[in-house]
């Protein structure tokens, strides 16, 4: 794993996965994507991780895809740009299946791919000055791979206005529009993604990562028979799991749960 990211895991159980390509706003190629899958999966594994945290050095979050790579790819077949492209779509489903609590922090700007970073993630913490935009349509490219977490974050509608505009739109714009969670001052953005984190680590482990499972799987789907047996089915495995009679104890003893370290 080289320097370009950096990979990190502190006491609380909090992975802080950053990009660290400051000198390039932290542009992405071929190789960080390949990192960033690798570290994504680390983390999804490794069961003394309770959050993650996404982020990067220096005065932008992200701006896209390298030059470099785009010079490349610009010379590659379509076979090879479908499997470079497959290599993209695998990293952000990686991220936006892993079975912890995700937090982007955002500074900066945040173009084209980056976007696609942010809204896989579960929850995102911007800088009130940072701006947003899905740049693909002024290379006459679109934002297929990113498409999915974005439309998903931010609506069917108001996707096809800034997927075929390629506007600069700002944080305040992007918390309407459910991008981000949070617009906070710069000097801010540090304490309320720990605001965020010290929350998160409060409840149980396996009740975060089932909780998370369970909006995947109701959302859209039909309200119907099916469904509630499918629910009633999941709160009773819960229930009777370690975890959950723990927590059930912990409340009506009227005592802390064992999954919160006293520093929480």
């Amino acid at each position: 794993m080289t320097q370009d990211i950096l990979y990190n895991v502190d006491d609380r159980g909090v992975a802080s996965i950053t990009l660290n390509r400051p000198e390039k706003h932290n542009a992405f190629d071929d190789t960080m994507i390949a990192e960033l899958t690798r570290c994504f999966e680390q983390a999804g594994s490794d069961p003394a991780v309770r959050a993650v945290v996404l982020a990067s050095n220096g005065k932008n979050f992200c701006a896209g895809a390298d030059a470099g790579w785009m010079q490349r790819m610009a010379a590659y077949s379509e076979v090879q740009n479908r499997t470079d492209a497959l290599q993209l779509a695998a990293m952000l489903q990686t991220l936006y299946r892993l079975p912890k609590p995700t937090i982007a922090r955002v500074q900066g700007a945040a173009f084209g791919g980056a976007v696609g970073l942010i809204a896989c993630c579960d929850i995102a913490i911007a800088c009130k000055l940072s701006k947003f935009c899905l740049s693909e349509v002024k290379l006459g490219l679109i934002p297929a791979t990113i498409s999915p977490y974005v439309i998903e974050a931010m609506g069917k509608r108001v996707a096809k206005r800034y997927f075929q505009t390629a506007e600069v739109f700002s944080a305040y714009r992007a918390r309407r529009l459910g991008l981000v969670s949070e617009a906070v001052s710069e000097e801010q953005l540090d304490d309320e993604v720990n605001t965020l984190l010290s929350a998160l680590l409060r409840n149980g482990p396996n009740a975060v990562a089932q909780a998370k499972a369970l909006v995947d799987k109701v959302a859209g789907a039909p309200i119907d028979g099916t469904m509630m047996q499918t629910t009633s089915d999941w709160i009773a495995r819960i229930r009777v799991s370690e975890e959950g009679q723990e927590g059930l104890n912990a409340f009506l003893e009227k005592r802390v749960p064992a999954w919160v370290k006293e520093s929480e």
